[in-house]
């Protein structure tokens, strides 16, 4: 490899303790010239031998994935570069020590600047699954054991440090290797976490994984990646987790005096797990750590009948308590929840005791949590499991429970008072329930080695459910804080609920969500030291969640409304806060909780409720339930920026407004400014409310038309002055001017709306003519107050664009009331409507208004607008007054304004202008719409005056329009009838049409198509004669209608049938008007819907074209088949492409139908884009796959049959349709396109290209070479193989060189564009699909004659092949000899066999009938006296010791000195136990013995006798040795020859094994002599 100078150099900016300075600079290649600068190593990168041993042993994708999943919190730019790395290694110098790969990795690892970690409250690792969390107590540091990794994080959730754990060469079914050549079924393998426990005495993590049959491993608390214990050859007493994810592993680190013990509990898991007990006690220190050798385990008769599923492990002060569910016994199928219960100093689980728990009505227990006083379990509840109900056993009931079943096993047999059973020794073992002292469970209150174990109660805890919950429950927490207990259930959708629990109810005062949707939340939920945060762990990422989300309550109503029982306000802090965070929680009124005070503090009332902003005045508030304070304490009162000292007395505060200065400006188009008002404590805001300050003189500003009713009628005291035309506040108008009173006041007769001068409405018609002298009167009263002042009265209309003000005069009538009499005046506004309304008002003077009672307006109105002729200007309101005047240019005047003798009483004669439709049936019924003027001035001067075609045509009143519209209905005529329309309206000439009428019969004739699918959608066509009748036809088929298609031909109706209930037959109907037509003789039939079950090819090039072969049934019923395309395409191609979509294209008479748009646009910034299938038959459809614009993506391939839709997945199968890239084809010439290929013939051209095979198949290919055919051989991704003709072809185009083509489209041959190129040559073109390309043309060499064939090489030829013949011969002779020999020796074979076999035969029946003869011989004997037993010590030495007449090793006493030694042997004996129950002297010592060369094969036996039987009260620690012994053998034989390895020679563990009373093929039967 070219080895290339780097472009970087790394100086010494490294940290000293990484040693690969000089190899930095050979990594980077030249397009990697970046400035670097490596940063001192943080927490994060401890681990950089496991990073560059991850490189090296990894390929670079796997590797750069497993970096990022190592450290989440980075964000390498160039991880997500590879073609930057690819370049990096690739010119890489190859290293001795270092792969270049993981050199890179560092570096770019250690170049890259840290960035910002993100959500300070949230962790979560990349590809990466989390399994288990722990916390640290005393550090606050939390462990994450995840799918490969550890991670070690801070309290706030930032990564401090990570390991790798995975993954690694194993499998569960071999036991830990270190050579993978000892397990051939080994692969690499993920590494998920069992177990994460810590252990604070000893500042150590405890990580269990299920790789390795879940061997564990210590690792330091300051740093997770440094290792401090792992097993290398672990024995299987030390497989402590289950190696299966699914089975839960719990366990707990029980502290002890002067050491940690590890208790851990787990399920059945792979065939290699069934030695390995459900609960085992195991040192965490010494020099097997996690083996349980010499500690207590959970002994199980068969695992199969107590296979136990885990859910918790816990411990108080002193037991230890796990929760599991398991069948109930040995014999039941149903399974039960339980707990079970050891005592803290209890080495060999002499204490454990279980009982059954049951929640009432509910299932199994999915999740538990040992709370003060209380151990909570959530149950599976609801129809399979799919709800969850809490409940809450009472420790004292529980511990009450097992106590009574221990003291029923150990005093009574396990019976209780009535005699049933109660208590049982459970897990199949020999123990039993006794009867011991009544003292006794007093006396060994964790058991002893006498007492019974373990203890099963019969008798279920139960209890009533708290709570019930929708979702599953997987995790359970709970806090005691203030007195109360809250508890934290997490579901299996992701959700976290906080219940609240008081009494024997439960209430979910807050759910969240806290991992993705359907993430369960993990058993582990962890309360920090403090008590204040929760961390939630699920598949995917660590929450760090607020026990209590006091702060985020801002106000007190949304504290107590979120009913948390840790929350609650605290009043003269104003905050929500716990309790212990309020300073006088204690003090009346100084905290408020959520489920004791339901209301805040508030202001009850004000009094009064608003003020005058010009004055200030004093406040009183009532605020009920007002903390006391001290005495140099006070409350002030905040009127927004103004603050005022409340004097306080009970729960009344009384304080004073602001100045006029202080108080706000009222908001634009307001009389008041509200502000806020808060009783104030420091700077904390007790109790508030709104506060308005009003202003009378803007209350006038907001009612024009009425400024003193606004005045006196508003919410505020304000006072009308009608002299000065001012609303005022005070008592009343000042410089004694007449006051009118707020209707407020209550003791006052001039007071409230009532009272204002005003004008009440027009005393006249309010109709005003335009261009006519009008004189206006209108009615007011009240003026009384307007006395001894000057009278100057004006009337005002607003007009159009502008304010026209007239002089009026007031006439007093009969009390306070009145006339105003405005000045005639004549109006000529622009109008462009036939009425107007004007406003209209009084002034006292020109600007005093008087109020308006109501709206007052005049009508103004021109006789002109809206009357176009004579009938209407007739048929308008009377009250108008307008005649139809002929003076000069006629036209519809105001009566006054027309001349006597110009008052037309007659209008002219109608007038028709057009007549609509102009055929109809015989039958008549048919609408007919006249259009003209002068038709009438109503509906009875035409109720009677139109006919047709000499006719009576009946109107329809509801379609009249005044002198406009006539609509009537046609009365039966004869067929062929014709005439013009005729009104003749009374008095007046007739007004008669020129346009005629024609009654003319409809005549159904033919149908087609004449079936179509039930769904719908087929296009019928109708044919017949004058079906042009009318103006409103309509078809039906069966009764559904079949919307027409326009334009209705005179011999041709088209419409789109509908879809119908059930296949059948159904009458086509076609309705005119009133009359109906139906086609008897043809009528059409639905048929079932076709169906497709087949789809093939289902790939196509992007250029379309290709033959796609659909199969069902019923497909000649589809009128219009097609394939189609949704495509999600940009603007541009839309509009290069598409056509708007027309979903009913314009039809004219007589045309060919329309072919069908390629490309439509639809909605949603979609394309459809569709190809027309033909109907080879009714189960087969030939369509040709649309193309498809490059940078569209499609989104969806269906066929559209009529109205029915089938996507093409579902007809093929299942399989989707695909569209690949077009091929790319290279020219035949290198030379270039348009110099020819030179072909030499017999030789097989390769076309070269890519994607080529992609969408099309060998079959479809045709190639020509002229007009001859290349025949294809092989289509391969990029190459084309063909054999050409043997001859240069004629050219297609008849001139110049034969052209190459090729065409991926069955039947085409040459296509469009083979003429026109230049010399004569033109370049081939290559068609695939609707796709063409050019290859250049081919040219053929002609080839030289071969010479003749020489006679001399003719001769050799001939002798050579006689001498292949000849060995051909001799060898087929020899090969017959060899296999008639080899005859004769299988035969032979076969003789001995059978003579073998007669012989076994034969000695087997004598054997077998001397072994009857035996046993009838010894069964004789015993007929009388029965089967003798030995007593113990006879049977064993006979067992142990065959042959002997006792032990022969035992010592025989030779005098009379040998009973003074009795103790001294006797305390060397009980030495000699104590080292034999050492696992490695006795190993030890038995390897030492076999090493002996006088150690005989009777040495060998009588030392595994006399072992078995110092052995025979601990036969699992001698199983355990025998299981030793044997693994050495097979490791030392292994590598030699293993055939010999069980006969090569006895040892102690061959003759363990053949020892013992078991071994009956071995010794004689007991009873024997």
């Amino acid at each position: 490899m070219k080895e290339f100078s780097p472009c970087v150099l790394v100086r010494a900016c490294m940290h000293p303790s990484l040693p690969l300075a000089p190899a930095l600079g050979h990594c980077l290649c030249p397009s990697l010239c970046l400035p670097l600068s490596v940063p001192p190593l943080s927490p994060r990168l401890r681990s950089l031998s496991l990073i560059l041993h991850l490189s090296a042993s990894l390929p670079p994708s796997r590797a750069l994935s497993t970096l990022a999943s190592l450290h989440p919190t980075f964000h390498l730019p160039l991880l997500r570069a590879p073609t930057a790395l690819t370049c990096a290694v690739s010119q890489a110098p190859v290293m001795a020590h270092w792969p270049p790969f993981g050199l890179c990795l560092l570096l770019l690892l250690l170049s890259s600047p840290p960035l910002p970690l993100t959500g300070a409250h949230r962790f979560s690792a990349p590809n990466t699954t989390l399994n288990h969390l722990a916390l640290a107590p005393g550090r606050g540091t939390l462990y994450v054991g995840a799918v490969n990794h550890l991670f070690q994080l801070g309290p706030e959730l930032q990564l401090e440090a990570v390991a790798v754990t995975g993954p690694v060469i194993d499998s569960p079914d071999c036991v830990p290797f270190r050579d993978p050549a000892e397990c051939p079924q080994a692969q690499l393998t993920d590494n998920a976490n069992q177990l994460l426990l810590v252990s604070s005495r000893a500042q150590e993590l405890v990580a269990c994984g299920q790789v390795r049959q879940g061997v564990c491993e210590t690792r330091r608390l300051g740093d997770v990646a440094e290792v401090l214990y792992q097993a290398e050859d672990p024995g299987d007493g030390q497989f402590v987790a289950a190696n299966t994810p699914g089975v839960a592993t719990v366990g707990l680190v029980v502290p002890l005096p002067g050491r940690d013990l590890l208790l851990v509990a787990r399920g059945l898991a792979g065939k290699l797990s069934a030695g390995v007990p459900p609960l085992a006690i195991r040192q965490l220190a010494g020099s097997q750590p996690f083996s349980s050798e010499g500690l207590g385990r959970l002994v199980v008769g068969d695992f199969s009948d107590y296979n136990n599923s885990y859910v918790g492990a816990f411990a108080d002060a002193r037991s230890a308590y796990f929760v599991f569910r398991r069948r109930g016994a040995r014999a039941q199928a149903e399974y039960r929840s339980y707990v079970a219960r050891v005592c803290l100093g209890d080495t060999n689980l002499y204490s454990y005791v279980e009982v059954p728990l049951a929640c009432q009505g509910q299932g199994l227990i999915q999740a538990a949590f040992l709370a003060p006083g209380t151990l909570l379990g959530a149950f599976a509840a609801g129809p399979r499991g799919t709800q969850a109900a809490l409940c809450a056993f009472p420790m004292a009931e529980l511990g009450a429970s097992m106590e009574q079943a221990r003291r029923l096993c150990y005093t009574a047999g396990g019976r209780g008072p009535s005699g049933a059973e109660e208590a049982t020794v459970e897990y199949g073992v020999t123990s039993r329930c006794v009867t011991l002292p009544l003292d006794s469970p007093e006396s060994y209150p964790c058991g002893d080695e006498h007492t019974p174990s373990p203890i099963a109660g019969r008798q279920p805890l139960e209890v009533q459910p708290l709570l019930k919950l929708g979702q599953p429950v997987s995790a359970v927490a709970a806090l005691q804080a203030d007195g109360h207990m809250i508890a934290f259930l997490g579901d299996t959708q992701g959700q976290l609920h906080k219940v609240f629990l008081h009494g024997s109810q439960g209430q979910v005062y807050h759910s969240q969500q806290v991992g993705p949707p359907g993430s369960a939340i993990s058993p582990d939920l962890l309360l920090d030291s403090s008590g204040s945060h929760l961390y939630v762990l699920t598949a995917h990422q660590v929450d760090r969640i607020p026990v209590a989300a006091c702060p985020q309550f801002p106000d007190c109503a949304s504290c107590l409304q979120a009913q948390d029982p840790l929350c609650g306000w605290c009043v003269l802090q104003g905050r929500c806060t716990q309790k212990g965070q309020c300073r006088r929680a204690g003090q009346p009124n100084q905290w408020l909780w959520s489920y004791e005070d339901s209301h805040c503090l508030h202001i009850q009332s004000l009094l009064p409720g608003h003020h005058p902003r010009q004055e200030q005045g004093q406040v009183t508030l009532s605020v009920p339930r007002l903390p006391i304070l001290d005495a140099d304490e006070y409350f002030h009162c905040a009127f927004g920026d103004y603050d005022s000292l409340a004097h306080v007395e009970g729960p009344h505060v009384a304080c004073v407004t602001p100045p006029q200065d202080q108080v706000p400006l009222n908001p634009p188009g307001t009389d008041h400014v509200t502000v806020p008002l808060a009783l104030m404590f420091e700077d904390v805001a007790v109790a508030a409310t709104n506060f308005s300050f009003y202003d009378c003189s803007a209350v006038q500003a907001l009612e024009a038309a009425a400024p003193c009713r606004a005045c006196v009628g508003s919410i505020w005291r304000c006072h009308w002055c009608p002299q000065s035309s001012h609303c005022v506040y005070g008592e009343h108008c000042p410089e004694g001017e007449r006051t009118i009173y707020s209707a407020q006041e209550e003791d006052v007769r001039v007071r409230g709306p009532g009272a204002c001068p005003q004008v009440e409405g027009l005393a006249g018609p309010h109709l005003v003519p335009v261009g006519w002298e009008s004189h206006l009167v209108l009615r007011v009263r009240n003026l009384q107050h307007f006395r001894g002042l000057p009278a100057s009265f004006h009337c005002w209309l607003e007009l159009p664009g502008e304010l026209r003000g007239l002089p009026a005069t007031l006439e007093e009538t009969a009390g306070d009331s009145g006339l105003i009499h405005c000045q005639a005046h004549q109006f000529y506004p622009s109008m462009s409507q036939r009425e107007l309304p004007v406003p209209i008002y009084v002034t006292q003077g020109e600007a005093q208004r008087l109020d308006n009672a109501h709206a007052l307006y005049v009508i103004l109105y021109d006789c002109a607008m809206g009357h176009p002729d004579c009938s209407h200007c007739q048929a308008a309101n009377r009250s108008l007054g307008c005649l139809w005047c002929a003076d000069g240019q006629p036209a519809c005047r105001y009566g006054p304004l027309c001349p006597p003798g110009a008052v037309e009483l007659l209008c002219p004669a109608p007038s028709i202008d057009a007549v609509e439709p102009l055929t109809g049936p015989p039958e008549g019924g048919l609408a007919l719409t006249i259009l003209g003027s002068n038709l009438g001035r109503a509906f009875a001067d035409v109720q009677y005056a139109v006919s047709v075609a000499s006719r009576p045509c009946n109107p329809e009143p509801s379609l009249y329009r005044t002198s406009a519209r006539i609509v009537c209905v046609t009365s039966p005529a004869p067929n062929g009838t014709t005439g013009p329309v005729r009104v003749a309206i009374k008095s007046q000439p007739p007004g008669i049409s020129s346009q005629h009428f024609t009654y003319q019969d409809p005549v159904l004739l033919s149908l087609s198509p004449r079936w179509g699918p039930q769904a719908g959608g087929t296009q019928l066509t109708i044919r017949g004669q004058h079906l042009q009748t009318g103006g409103n036809t309509s078809a039906f088929v069966g009764g559904q209608p079949c919307p027409i298609l326009e334009p209705v031909c005179p011999e041709a109706i088209v419409c789109r049938t509908r879809p119908q209930a059930v296949p059948g037959e159904a009458a086509v109907l076609v309705v005119f008007g009133h009359a109906q037509r139906t086609l008897l003789a043809s009528p059409f039939r639905y048929t079932a819907n076709p169906r497709l079950v087949a789809a093939e090819p289902s790939a196509s090039f992007r250029g379309g074209g290709r033959l796609i072969r659909v199969r069902g049934t019923g497909l000649d019923v589809v009128q219009r088949p097609l394939l189609s395309v949704w495509l999600e395409a940009d603007t541009e191609v839309q509009a290069s492409r598409a056509q708007p979509q027309d979903s009913q294209p314009r039809r004219s008479c007589g045309a060919p139908a329309a072919d069908p748009q390629a490309c439509i646009q639809l909605g949603g910034g979609l394309l459809q884009c569709s190809t027309v299938c033909s109907v080879n038959s009714s189960s087969l459809l030939l369509c040709r796959s649309p193309a498809v614009p490059d940078r569209a993506r499609p989104q969806r391939v269906f066929f559209i049959l009529d109205n029915v839709q089938v996507d093409f997945a579902s007809a093929s199968g299942g399989q989707g349709f695909l569209y690949q890239p077009n091929p790319r084809l290279a020219p035949l010439s290198r030379e270039g396109p348009a110099r020819p290929y030179r072909l030499k013939p017999g030789h097989v051209l390769d076309v070269e290209g890519e994607g080529l095979n992609l969408g099309i198949s060998k079959e479809e290919v045709r190639v020509h070479i002229g007009r001859g055919e290349c025949l294809v051989k092989t289509l391969t991704r990029n190459h084309l193989y063909c054999e050409p003709p043997a001859h240069a072809p004629q050219p297609a185009n008849g001139s110049g060189l034969p052209q190459f083509v090729v065409s991926l489209c069955p039947g085409w041959a040459g296509g469009p564009g083979a003429a026109g190129m230049h010399s004569g040559a033109v370049p081939p073109q290559v068609q695939m699909g609707n796709v063409q390309l050019a290859l250049g043309p081919v040219q053929y060499e002609a080839e030289p004659l071969l010479s003749a064939f020489p006679v001399e090489a003719q001769a050799g030829v001939g002798m050579g092949a006689a001498v292949l013949i000849a060995a051909v011969l001799l060898l087929t002779l020899m090969y017959r000899h060899k296999s008639k020999q080899a005859l004769r020796d299988y035969q032979k074979v076969l003789l001995q066999l059978e003579s073998l076999e007669t012989g076994v035969g034969d000695q087997c029946r004598k054997e077998f009938t001397d072994l009857m003869t035996e046993m009838t011989d010894l069964s004789s004997d015993l007929e009388a006296s029965g089967i003798p037993f030995l007593d113990y010590r006879t049977y064993a030495e006979r067992a142990f010791f065959p042959g002997h007449g006792g032990c022969p090793l035992q010592p025989k006493p030779e005098g009379p000195g040998e009973d003074g030694r009795c103790a001294t042997v006797c305390q060397g004996l009980t030495q000699l136990s104590n080292l034999l129950n050492s696992k490695l002297f006795l190993l030890t010592l038995i390897h030492t013995l076999e090493e002996q060369p006088s150690f005989s094969q009777r040495d060998r036996c009588h030392v595994a006798s006399l072992l078995s039987l110092a052995l025979h009260g601990k036969l699992e620690y001698l199983t355990d040795i025998m299981r030793t012994l044997l693994g050495d053998l097979a490791a030392h034989y292994v590598h030699r020859n293993p055939k010999l390895m069980l006969r090569r020679r006895w040892l102690v563990s061959h003759c363990t094994c053949s020892s013992g009373p078991s071994s009956t093929r071995w010794t004689k039967a007991p009873w024997m002599p």
